[in-house]
């Protein structure tokens, strides 16, 4: 059994309802589609009380289950318009997980300021966030723990959050404490602002009590035993994410410059200073730790903390997609600048691909210039302090490209486009075209695909693969980068999945689950208004070849559509 908390913030009364079987292991993403749609939220304004806000751990938190600890947020998305699920790392899943609980939704909107505080006696107290507004998340992080002790979790609203910034996430604590690990995407930190909560404080406690517990510790050491068999979980330890800049650069595939370009460095001529490679050699020498994990029992280790020429640490993590929107897309060059502007952008908790994907464009049409770290710096301070230019800011890539009547406006349903050119990196740019969660890579991210000589068709059905396991993993907790063991072994996961909560599922029940999310999102995008329409790229996509490889899009929305629902049946 789980619990699954309904706080309501109007009066502040909490409903405890009981989870079993399959309502524990049916979460996230598929647990947040199907809520929101049940309450119809799909009409309801996204910065109203009418807008609930969704925490959901997967089956396994709580453990040392390696990937098994995420934490999924979920509400009607004020970015897109549209629904949003938003994962991340850390150990807030970790603690609700330890507390037996499945997750909690926020309901209505306190009329002051609140921390809510959830004790490992069972206790849900509503205490004044006073000491904490106004501060950056490093700040706040520190005071919460002093206040609560080193024994908790907590889910945080920024500065940015506070004023209803879309570009706000919500901040998690991660391994060592940092507010560091972000439910970065679609304005989620906004709503929680709406909602007038500053942070959610959760203690940890102890492992969770399991069907059959035995069972459920062998199948984590076997999932652990393979995942150390796999050639590309070393490279993930070695290099992070940021090994992905160098692939992205190589193939002329990474946004560069507001995506005018698709190669920062010609690395004949000299090393591509945002990639993997450089990195790593470079933190190494300074003393830094390059193989981090950013939530409990995680053997993957793709996060790192990054340092500066002393040995001070500058960001903690440094990551492929932030290298690539607020670097190479913005024209830095230097990983140490990159992080420079990455540890502001966590201590406002602002989502790192939008905040980037915003400067750059205003880079590109004049406003400021590639490269300038200084205007970048300067923008984030006004973010930071809410100036009118600040609020603007962090209204997100849309809205600031139409407030300054820029041209090439980087965005799908409203959202900035990640960390991939859609004109090289084809079908990870139809999995961003089709998804209900706006232009996010993750949805169903294939970078590697060859796609010469391939039709639309066929990369659609590649597209559709992808979406639909990553949403499976999404709807159980578990993190994507584990896809070389999770993808491959679903009697392993099945039958874990039994023996943890008594259940008999299937090992083929992963599809459906996918499936069955990804068709609740999409009804959902529907009923709030989206048309095929809504998932067309940018038009310069299609307009301007992207060097060096010459490359324009080719999918359009009507026809990606149509084999959507021809693949689908």
């Amino acid at each position: 059994m789980r619990k699954y908390l309904h706080i309501n913030l109007g009066d502040r009364s909490v409903q405890t309802e009981e989870l079993h079987g399959e309502a524990i292991i049916r979460v996230g993403r598929h647990f947040i589609a199907k809520s929101l749609l049940e309450r119809g939220v799909a009409r309801v304004e996204p910065l109203s009380a009418a807008n609930p806000l969704i925490f959901s751990a997967g089956p396994f938190a709580g453990t040392n289950f390696s990937n098994a600890n995420r934490i999924s947020v979920g509400c009607k998305s004020p970015l897109t318009g549209g629904i949003k699920e938003a994962n991340s790392g850390g150990t807030f899943g970790f603690a609700l997980g330890q507390l037996e609980t499945a997750g909690l939704t926020l309901y209505g909107a306190s009329s002051e300021w609140i921390v809510i505080r959830i004790t490992k006696e069972g206790s849900i107290n509503f205490e004044s966030a006073e000491p904490y507004m106004g501060k950056g998340n490093f700040e706040a992080a520190a005071l919460l723990f002093e206040k609560y002790g080193k024994k908790v979790s907590f889910a945080l609203c920024g500065p940015v959050g506070e004023y209803l910034g879309l570009a706000a996430g919500i901040s998690f604590a991660d391994t060592d404490g940092r507010p560091s690990r972000l439910a970065a995407r679609g304005g989620v930190g906004a709503v929680m602002g709406s909602k007038k909560v500053k942070a959610i404080v959760v203690d940890m406690h102890k492992m969770p009590t399991f069907h059959d517990r035995k069972k459920v510790m062998g199948a984590i050491r076997e999932y652990g035993v393979k995942l150390g068999k796999e050639a590309a979980i070393e490279s993930f330890k070695l290099q992070g994410t940021a090994a992905m800049g160098d692939f992205t650069n190589r193939i002329g595939g990474m946004p560069v410059r507001n995506f005018s370009a698709g190669r920062l460095v010609d690395t004949s001529q000299g090393p591509l200073k945002l990639g993997g490679d450089y990195i790593r050699e470079r933190n190494l020498s300074r003393g830094g730790n390059p193989s981090h994990a950013c939530m409990p029992g995680c053997m993957i280790e793709c996060s790192n903390v990054y340092v500066d020429e002393k040995g001070k640490e500058l960001v903690s993590p440094l990551e492929y997609e932030t290298l690539g929107l607020m670097g190479s897309n913005c024209g830095l060059e230097d990983p140490d600048d990159v992080a420079r502007v990455n540890g502001v952008a966590n201590d406002l908790g602002v989502d790192t691909i939008e905040v980037g994907a915003t400067l750059g464009l205003l880079m590109d049409a004049g406003i400021g210039a590639f490269g300038d770290v200084g205007f970048m710096m300067a923008a984030l301070e006004d973010m930071r302090r809410g100036t009118e230019r600040g609020r603007l800011l962090a209204q997100g890539t849309a809205r600031v490209g139409a407030h300054y009547k820029v041209q090439r406006i980087p965005v799908i349903k409203r959202q900035g486009v990640s960390a991939y050119d859609p004109r090289v990196i084809e079908v990870t740019g139809i999995s961003m075209m089709v998804t209900a969660q706006g232009a996010d890579h993750t949805a169903g991210n294939v970078p590697a695909y060859d796609c010469k000589g391939k039709t639309t068709k066929d990369l659609v059905a590649v597209s559709l693969d992808a979406q639909t396991i990553t949403a499976a993993t999404d709807s159980l907790g578990l993190c994507i980068f584990g896809r070389s063991v999770t993808n491959v072994n679903p009697d392993l996961i099945a039958s874990a999945l039994n023996d943890a909560h008594g259940t008999k599922l299937d090992p083929s029940f992963m599809t459906p689950l996918g499936r069955e999310a990804l068709k609740m999102e999409w009804e959902f995008n529907r009923a709030a208004g989206f048309t095929e329409e809504d998932d067309e790229l940018p038009q310069f996509f299609y307009t301007e070849p992207l060097s060096p490889s010459g490359k324009t899009a080719r999918h359009h929305s009507a026809e990606v559509n149509r084999w959507v629902r021809e693949l689908l049946g």
